[in-house]
């Protein structure tokens, strides 16, 4: 048991820190012999690379950050902003695509060496002016935000959406959204749907403006009326209200009820489901449902909710290599990366009298 210093007492000095001359007596091995086993470099045995490490963990060594830092020129510090969230900027976290991107982003930085700085959107020059960020990763900015603006012009690369294509100091990695909707509304025609709504958000960022665009084109390639409800909020609350007013009975459109759904506003896929259920819908019989989501609810529901997959996992890996690339190999000229996005067709979006459904499994 700890002895607990009485009240008014001087706490415990620090211990002392384990030196790299530490290890490599107790390993009894040259130091040089020991440094090159943790950076991975000489030629060495695999029996004494791993004895040294073993030692060095085994008494808790730790390499002198600031002294590697001074080395490499680098501080390894990556900051990382949501920029569509300005006017909240922390609830990003409660979206599952934005935090399964977050957690993928900081855990391939981690393994090549950095860590991630969150920052809020609309973060001002003043609040990262002085931190030590090598690159900051921008997801999805709006068109008004002037953060883009004010880190190329500070020199610190950015990593962003194809928003930034051509911006000397900018990188891309992002998705054809235009192509994800196409295959999402093409599968909803090719399982009788005639009269698809479209839920959106009222963004400015690229992926929302091409969405949008993207399903103007379709519905005047195939003679479909174009309909389209915005949604002015993130979040449940907002989208469920949007898919009440997509589906509430119109007197002057009878017989001309909505018979798919296609929400690229992120919201839970069974509270939508609810919602129809609740305005008289039976799904997939009445409405066809396709939800952009990263939430793995959507394979639990009755049925199944389809999904459109951005895959956050591959954009974050995709992006953390080229963001290395850039810095550790000084690849200035790198070129953007398109990940392809997953439908992944579940009951929802099938009509009953056609043949089961499958999932797509990942690319």
């Amino acid at each position: 048991m700890t002895d607990v210093p009485p009240h008014g007492g001087q706490p415990s000095p620090p211990l002392p820190r384990v030196r790299l001359v530490d290890v490599a007596r107790e390993a009894g091995l040259s130091k040089t012999t020991v440094s090159a086993a943790l950076n991975g470099t000489g030629r060495l045995s695999p029996e004494v690379r791993e004895k040294a490490r073993e030692t060095a963990r085994r008494m808790g060594y730790r390499p002198n950050a600031t002294a590697r830092r001074l080395r490499a020129g680098r501080a390894r510090l990556i900051g990382y902003v949501v920029g569509e969230f300005a006017d909240a900027p922390w609830t990003f976290l409660e979206s599952p695509y934005f935090a399964r991107l977050t957690a993928a982003t900081a855990a391939t930085s981690l393994r090549r060496g950095y860590a991630v700085v969150l920052l809020p959107a609309g973060s001002l020059q003043s609040e990262w002016a002085d931190l030590s960020l090598d690159a900051v990763v921008v997801a999805d900015p709006v068109a008004d935000d002037p953060i883009v603006e004010d880190l190329l012009a500070a020199r610190i690369p950015v990593f962003s959406d194809r928003s930034v294509e051509g911006r000397p100091g900018a990188y891309w990695v992002d998705v054809d959204a235009g192509a994800a909707v196409r295959e999402a509304l093409d599968h909803l025609r090719a399982q009788g749907a005639r009269r698809p709504v479209l839920l959106v958000p009222d963004s400015t960022t690229r992926f929302h403006t091409e969405v949008f665009a993207a399903h103007r084109a379709w519905c005047a390639e195939h003679g479909v009326p174009e309909r389209v409800v915005r949604v002015g909020a993130p979040g449940n609350g907002p989208v469920i209200r949007a898919v009440e007013t997509a589906l509430a009975d119109d007197p002057a459109a009878a017989g001309a009820r909505p018979d798919a759904l296609l929400v690229v506003a992120e919201a839970s896929p069974p509270l939508v489901l609810d919602a129809a259920r609740r305005l008289g819908y039976e799904v997939p019989g009445d409405l066809l449902l396709v939800c952009v989501s990263e939430d793995v609810t959507a394979e639990h529901t009755e049925p199944p909710v389809t999904t459109l997959s951005l895959r956050p996992e591959a954009i974050a890996e995709a992006g953390v290599e080229t963001l290395v690339a850039v810095l550790e190999h000084g690849d200035r000229e790198a070129a953007g990366v398109l990940v392809r996005t997953r439908l992944d067709v579940r009951a929802s979006s099938v009509r009953p009298a056609q043949s089961e459904c499958t999932s797509r499994p990942p690319t």
